[in-house]
């Protein structure tokens, strides 16, 4: 990444709204000291990416259950562009809760839906994926210092993410091998990362309530989704797609309507 690439003028008017809430004022900013990890009995990961001498430098600040690897707390410290302010802010907001391998499936896109304006709408410039890909750096650099802390046992890593209409070949490898708990929490993983984002955007919400018989995916809608006509349409469809796609083709999504008005 060249000097040039990272310090030429911004677009400042394409920047969403909520992006520039975030650049104006940060709640993350700061970093935790090794003694305050200890106080608290959390492990301390530094990430970094970039450099100051190349106009653009982030690092982060975890502070990582030693248990079961989660990120309790994020902070960040950061020179350079104000895209790169935005998308730390953001990024601290995901991690947080997230384990280190869940960190490092925090992909651009994610980071960009979470401050769009309209879904259709980026809500970063094109100009700014460098300084994007600079705080992926990062937290791949601190989700390094973790890989020794044993993930918690129902934790599944989810498949790796692909087109929603491809159909993975009898499902995800070793599904039927899996516990109750381990099936809920992939299918769980991979509403978090591909189906939530985007019903939050309307302000609404879905939540995995159970599983029956290694097939029906009982879910409850939250928010906006339970007065949203499409809940039961479109909505529905979308959710039950991915989750053939990207968990098992045999899933069927069953919302729970007690809630809906």
């Amino acid at each position: 990444m060249s000097l040039k690439t990272l310090i030429e003028p911004f677009p400042w008017a394409k920047y969403s709204r909520k992006l520039n809430a975030k650049i104006d004022h940060p709640h993350s900013g700061g970093a935790f000291t090794n003694e305050e990890s200890t106080e608290r009995g959390m492990r301390l990961a530094v990430g970094e990416g970039g450099a100051i001498d190349d106009g653009n430098f982030i690092c982060f600040y975890w502070l990582v259950d030693p248990q079961e690897g989660v990120v309790v707390d994020a902070r960040f410290q950061c020179y350079g562009q104000s895209a790169l302010i935005g998308a730390a802010e953001v990024a601290c907001e995901l991690l947080i809760g997230k384990n280190y391998d869940q960190a490092r499936r925090i992909g651009t896109e994610l980071i960009d839906r979470q401050v769009r304006d309209r879904p259709d709408e980026m809500a970063f410039p094109k100009e700014t994926n460098p300084h994007l890909n600079l705080v992926l750096e990062a937290i791949d650099h601190a989700a390094d210092q973790c890989i020794d802390i044993p993930l918690a046992p129902s934790y599944v890593a989810p498949p790796a993410p692909h087109d929603i209409g491809e159909v993975l070949e009898g499902g995800y490898p070793g599904w039927q091998t899996l516990s109750k708990v381990q099936q809920l929490a992939l299918i769980e993983e991979v509403i978090a990362r591909d189906i939530r984002p985007y019903i939050e955007l309307d302000a609404g919400g879905v939540k995995v309530l159970d599983l029956i018989q290694e097939r029906e995916v009982l879910i409850a809608y939250e928010g906006s989704c339970t007065s949203c006509f499409s809940a039961t349409g479109t909505t529905l469809s979308y959710i039950q797609q991915v989750l053939k796609a990207k968990v098992h083709p045999d899933l069927i999504v069953i919302p729970d309507l007690s809630n809906f008005h």
